[in-house]
């Protein structure tokens, strides 16, 4: 694992999903602490307004659209990044979306585009950003959750996907970091609910509008993690003591957590009918939205 990495403020780095929630909320401190930034996502108008604002305040950053299930823009994400800036420090796939249903009801073709974003966009992220890091040294942030590792009932294809994410980068933190010797920070970033745009986002199969349980971590939380892994070495990090906690029930008492997760099935449900069942899935659903509570910035 690399021995050290730069201080924000002489950094560049690459943001996947940054035009809405975890993503976002990490563009702005990072910029805030002085980094070059790269953002990536789908929505660009929306990408163009935030890069702006963030050059109205003195700040650094370009945004290239991009959508990651595809290997080929991710490549082109990392090329624009080097001509612009000349390198890549860390590299942030924070991209990521949701389904809300039945694991024996869910299309085939839906689970398989949430792994392709979820699971696939990861890869190519990493991947792309692997040659330039081992270049000059840098981080690698995959942003993964506590379902990496605890199964949740109504969003089973989001668990799983995030079960692969921890697999592939334990892999290749393995494979890199400690095989090869680069001076590569590969970290996995593991947070509870987030009170983001997820839900809102979200494919739904479910008869009322879904959302996250609470308690719920503030964004800019888990963007405090992920800029912590950009500036020092790290294995992983679980973010919110409910991360920690249902991880290390899931690990003692399994067969317990399975019985208690029933109840996590109202919990993830509102009174009212669904609002955009197809969700952002196919089609770019960032609007520059940190919060999905209806929070301002």
């Amino acid at each position: 694992m690399a021995s050290s990495l730069k201080p924000l403020n002489q950094q560049v780095i690459v943001i996947t999903g940054a035009s809405s929630g975890i993503g976002l909320a990490t563009a702005q401190d990072a910029a805030a602490r002085g980094a070059k930034l790269v953002l990536v996502a789908r929505s660009g108008e929306v990408l163009e307004a935030i890069a702006d604002g963030l050059a109205t305040g003195g700040h650094e950053a370009i945004h290239v659209v991009a959508d990651v299930a595809d290997r080929g823009q991710v490549e082109e994400v990392a090329r624009r990044a080097i001509a612009h800036f000349g390198r890549i420090d860390t590299w942030i796939n924070c991209a990521g979306s949701t389904i809300y249903g039945r694991l024996d009801e869910v299309r085939e073709e839906d689970s398989r585009r949430l792994f392709d974003i979820n699971f696939w966009g990861m890869v190519n992220g990493s991947l792309a950003a692997l040659p330039h890091l081992r270049m000059t040294g840098g981080a690698l942030v995959n942003v993964g959750s506590e379902a990496s590792e605890v199964a949740i009932p109504l969003q089973g294809m989001y668990s799983a996907s995030k079960h692969a994410v921890k697999g592939f980068t334990d892999a290749l933190r393995i494979e890199v970091a400690h095989v090869e010797g680069a001076p590569v920070s590969i970290s996995l970033i593991q947070p509870t609910a987030v009170d983001t745009p997820l839900p809102q986002h979200a494919r739904n199969y479910l008869d009322r509008e879904p959302k996250l349980p609470s308690p719920q971590l503030d964004p800019h939380q888990v963007a405090d993690a992920i800029l912590q892994a950009a500036t020092t070495p790290t294995r992983n990090l679980k973010v919110g003591t409910m991360a920690s906690l249902d991880v290390a029930m899931e690990k003692l008492v399994p067969g317990v957590v399975d019985v208690l997760s029933v109840f996590q099935v109202p919990r993830q449900q509102t009174d009212s009918a669904p609002r955009n069942p197809a969700g952002s899935l196919y089609q770019a659903g960032g609007e520059g939205r940190i919060y999905g509570s209806g929070k301002t910035m």
